[in-house]
């Protein structure tokens, strides 16, 4: 996975929560799909060490 360039290391992420800019919140399981996974600009929360959640803030929300 990418984000903004820079690489993240996925192997414990189980899930991405992507923090929309209106406050709504979605969750996307990374089982099978991590390959065709780029965020995009905007801030990562990584806590895949402690439960395999990533949250990600795009740009404008982070």
């Amino acid at each position: 996975m990418r984000v903004a360039g820079s690489p993240i290391d996925i192997t414990k992420v189980r899930t991405v929560v992507y923090h929309m800019p209106d406050g709504q919140q979605f969750s996307i399981n990374m089982e099978g799909i991590e390959q065709f996974v780029e965020l995009g600009p905007g801030r990562v929360c990584d806590t895949s060490e402690i439960d395999g959640v990533l949250h990600f803030f795009p740009r404008g929300n982070a």
